[in-house]
């Protein structure tokens, strides 16, 4: 599967992943699209954002490729525990 293709799926899965497969997700895309994060840290009150963010600094060195193969190993695992919609 490419990475085209692993965004679509994402968006076809049965249930909403976990906020952790979530983040994870967001992160591994951020890192193969935009490369190191390059946005300051949101503010300590912006619980969501700062999660997001920490998730894709924490792939900070990780190359474009490498990060859209863990994104694709990572969605084919979400469709194999939860399937996709008929």
């Amino acid at each position: 599967m490419s990475f085209d293709q692993a965004v679509e799926q994402v968006k076809n899965l049965k249930e909403t992943p976990s906020d952790n497969d979530l983040l994870e997700l967001y992160g591994y895309y951020k890192q193969a699209t935009m490369g190191d994060c390059n946005t300051a840290k949101p503010g300590f009150l912006d619980f969501k954002g700062k999660a997001k963010w920490e998730s894709w600094n924490g792939k900070k060195g990780i190359d474009t490729d490498k990060a859209k193969t863990q994104y694709v190993e990572l969605v084919n695992k979400l469709v194999e525990r939860i399937g996709l919609k008929d």
